[in-house]
């Protein structure tokens, strides 16, 4: 059925080897959370209704105080941003683009401002916040932050984030301890974690992705503290709008969390998936290794290393190949440029690792 749908529009089949990336349509769900998705899409529901029920039931599996379920967790830092600058007031959430706000100032440091497929600071303009950056590209200290406080600091921002500088990084837990002595709100982006209890202890508000480790429909989670996640419900009458998510994916997020949430590790399994790549370490010019995710998640992945000099062909080009290929084939390539990609066992299906395999030998061999 699904080739056939593919085939139906033009699109090719696609292997995602990257792992839950939003340009692949970030993950795929089971077939409960689409029968949920189906059954709550058929279905009217009073939608404000939902937002708060579907709210506390996120909020106890996550042992927060409060929270709202959002379009996406980059939804998720503009209406957290929107939140903290207009501190929920009706008035300010919906002329927050007219209102000049004197407090809203966020402070974030230099190495989280990354370009995830959009840039955080963009979200954070999105919001109506005024960027503060503190630290350096491959520094951030807790006093970088605090030098930057004052009377227009409206809330910090932590990205939790394998696409962030990961050296020379103060910790969630000593910035937010800093966020407490100050009194000042801390956001904390934190969109594709799998501990989903631990940055709800740190923050005021912590934001998810509800279709990257819960493999959900696409939505994002927003929860933390209360007032704050009512300020965040607040915006969906003004920017968030634009943002909305639809009952069948609240429903469908629901059902993914609570399968999550009893969810067995994997990760052995996905390791033992990827010893069918290791004989592509007999090929001229390929090294085939395990390496564990940089930003410490139990996630495993086979990183597969070109020696140009050998194999005729540099990584970045293999690489393109692969994607090229009338199978698509999506590796996880910021390496590239030092000679590597990885392969992510997390979303292969089928017989993935065997196309995978047979394309890097195509391509080697010529």
């Amino acid at each position: 059925m699904a080739h056939t749908m593919h085939a139906k529009y033009g699109l090719k089949r696609v292997v995602n080897a990257s792992g839950r990336m939003s340009i692949l349509g970030v993950s795929a769900p089971t077939d409960t959370v689409m029968e949920a998705v189906k059954q709550g899409g058929q279905k009217y529901v009073e939608m404000a209704d939902l937002v708060v029920k579907s709210g506390e039931h996120i909020a106890r599996l996550l042992g927060a105080e409060g929270a709202v379920a959002v379009n996406s967790a980059s939804s998720g830092i503009a209406m957290s941003v929107a939140a903290m600058v207009t501190k929920g007031q009706q008035r300010a959430s919906l002329r927050l683009h007219q209102d000049p706000i004197y407090v809203n100032e966020i402070i974030m440091f230099k190495g989280h401002n990354v370009q995830y497929g959009a840039p955080v600071e963009t979200m954070v303009a999105l919001g109506g916040g005024r960027l503060i950056e503190v630290g350096y590209a491959n520094e951030g200290r807790t006093e970088h932050i605090e030098e930057a406080i004052g009377e227009r600091t409206a809330a910090i921002l932590f990205v939790k984030s394998h696409h962030c500088v990961q050296k020379n990084m103060a910790s969630v837990e000593e910035v937010s301890e800093l966020a407490r002595r100050h009194r000042i709100p801390l956001i904390v982006d934190a969109a594709a974690e799998e501990d989903l209890q631990k940055y709800v202890r740190y923050a005021d508000l912590a934001i998810y992705s509800g279709s990257k480790a819960i493999e959900g429909p696409t939505a994002g989670i927003v929860a933390g503290k209360l007032p704050y996640t009512d300020w965040v419900r607040t915006q969906l009458h003004g920017i968030g709008r634009s943002m909305k998510v639809g009952k069948e994916s609240i429903f469908g997020l629901l059902q993914a969390l609570d399968e999550y949430l009893v969810k067995q590790d994997n990760s052995e399994q996905e390791k033992a998936a990827l010893a069918e790549l290791d004989s592509l370490s007999a090929l001229p010019g390929v090294a085939v290794s395990i390496v564990q995710d940089e930003a410490g998640r139990a996630i495993f992945r086979s990183r597969i290393r070109i020696d140009e000099s050998k194999a005729g062909l540099n990584a970045t080009q293999v690489n393109d190949q692969l994607r090229e290929g009338d199978i698509a084939v999506y590796t996880r390539d910021y390496g590239v440029k030092q000679g590597y990609f990885d392969i992510d066992p997390r979303s292969l299906q089928g017989d993935d690792i065997t196309v995978i395999a047979n394309r890097i030998r195509e391509i080697i061999g010529g």
